[in-house]
């Protein structure tokens, strides 16, 4: 098994959309009419499978689901570049930190027009794309 992607209630779908293709997602399909809702599936260009799925419900205004999501994370291969798009796009980006103290394993964040934080990881050169089960052995 793995995991396929997330579904992200939104307030307003053409904001969501806006700010997610800023961050540099794509749409890659809509399905509108659903039992849950307009449906709009997005991906990174690197991402081969959609990763996001955001869910419109027009007779909800506001998002459901009691905020049990804490966060997405999004890997990137350069910080500074990332954050100048992010920035150029008007979107808000917390200062970078490194969560062991070096210059090339960095984090920050942004929030989305509904309130989800989205953490984006810049890791080590030598670090995998993703977290291993080496990151929690000692």
């Amino acid at each position: 098994m793995r995991t396929n992607h997330v579904g992200l209630r939104v307030t307003d779908p053409d904001r969501s959309i806006a700010f997610y293709c800023g961050v540099g997602y794509e749409i890659v399909g809509r399905v509108p009419g659903t039992p849950i809702g307009d449906l709009t599936m997005l991906k990174l260009p690197a991402d081969e499978f959609v990763t996001i799925e955001l869910v419109h419900d027009a007779d909800h205004d506001e998002p459901r689901g009691g905020g049990a999501l804490s966060h997405l994370v999004i890997a990137t291969e350069s910080m500074d570049d990332t954050i100048a798009e992010l920035t150029a796009h008007g979107i808000g980006v917390e200062a970078p930190t490194s969560p062991d103290g070096s210059d090339t394993f960095l984090t920050t964040w942004i929030v989305d027009p509904d309130g989800t934080r989205i953490e984006i990881v810049q890791w080590p050169p030598d670090h995998p794309a993703g977290f291993t089960e080496a990151d929690f052995t000692t």
